[in-house]
């Protein structure tokens, strides 16, 4: 039975559900390694304005399940992808959205109208993860208003489609989602990386140089579903399930949670071929339920 596995999502048609994440596939260097046709897109690593260097090692901890990651947004600044990877992407058969990061609203919106245009750039995934440094360093992502003046500055700056990326970092994802949605967002992704710290009981010292990291892995992966399907069914716009994902089992948890689509990050650090798995295991289990197509996997199965 073949299965049609193309979606839509937020203003962009995706070949399958299954994208590459943020941070896992730099600017697109690993894509060599991977089965480009299960590739539905993929999100760069993150991007400011200019250069960034990032934080000092020790950056990755291995935890169980998972791991740490504190790299701090290393990255070469907007005009160098524009003229060293954005050229490359241009030619490639599927959709590279970048994703963004500022420290105001207005950096954001820079970023944007930059990027507007520009071959190679399908759309925008937004990090609101990142410290507001007008309001003393609170995170976009926590506050519903920070959230949406970021999403509403990107939104009036570009006509391509804008993805938001939401922390798990917040007591009500629902109002973060919501707040997006209103403000322009065309899609949602939920989640972002849980924050975690580990301790070196040698040296009595956290194991990272920035002492706390990013945790991601099988291990988020309940959290991140119950907060993926809590955006889902706040906003009417499509969600975009992230966190823990390595089998294909993991994944139509996700799908069946309420989202359109699926990212893949960590999982491809100990397994390449984990994306192509991922996305034939969903056409499988839909060929054995007798769906014709990932859009019936909704109509098949309750959400609640």
């Amino acid at each position: 039975m073949t299965v049609e596995m193309s979606v839509e999502v937020g203003g962009l048609r995706l070949r399958g559900p299954v994208v590459a994440a943020s941070g896992t596939f730099g600017y697109g260097t690993e894509v060599p390694l991977l089965e480009r046709r299960a590739l539905g897109a993929m999100v760069s690593k993150g991007i400011f304005l200019r250069p960034r260097e990032g934080t000092p090692p020790p950056r990755i901890v291995e935890t169980p399940s998972g791991m740490l990651n504190a790299i701090g947004l290393q990255g070469p600044g907007v005009e160098a992808l524009i003229r060293d990877y954005a050229p490359q992407w241009a030619g490639w058969d599927f959709p590279v959205l970048v994703n963004i990061n500022g420290e105001t609203a207005a950096e954001y919106g820079e970023l944007a109208a930059r990027l507007d245009g520009v071959p190679g750039i399908a759309g925008l995934e937004i990090n609101i993860s990142c410290p507001n440094v007008e309001q003393g360093g609170l995170y976009f992502g926590n506050d519903p208003r920070a959230a949406a003046a970021v999403t509403e500055e990107v939104r009036k700056r570009t006509d391509l489609p804008v993805w938001v990326k939401l922390t798990p970092m917040v007591t009500d994802i629902g109002v973060i989602a919501r707040a997006c949605e209103a403000a322009g967002a065309d899609a949602l992704c939920a989640i972002n990386t849980f924050v975690g710290m580990s301790i070196d009981l040698n040296t009595q010292q956290p194991r990272l140089s920035f002492r706390t990291g990013g945790l991601s892995g099988p291990a988020i992966r309940p959290l991140a579903v119950h907060l993926a399907h809590q955006a889902a069914r706040a906003v009417n716009i499509p969600v975009v399930g992230i966190g823990g994902i390595f089998r294909a089992d993991d994944a139509l948890e996700f799908l069946i949670a309420g989202c359109a689509a699926v990212q893949v990050g960590t999982a491809t650090f100990a397994n390449p071929r984990a994306i192509a798995e991922v996305n034939d295991g969903i056409a499988a289990f839909l060929a054995s339920k007798g769906l014709p197509s990932l859009s019936d996997l909704h109509r098949y199965l309750p959400r609640d």
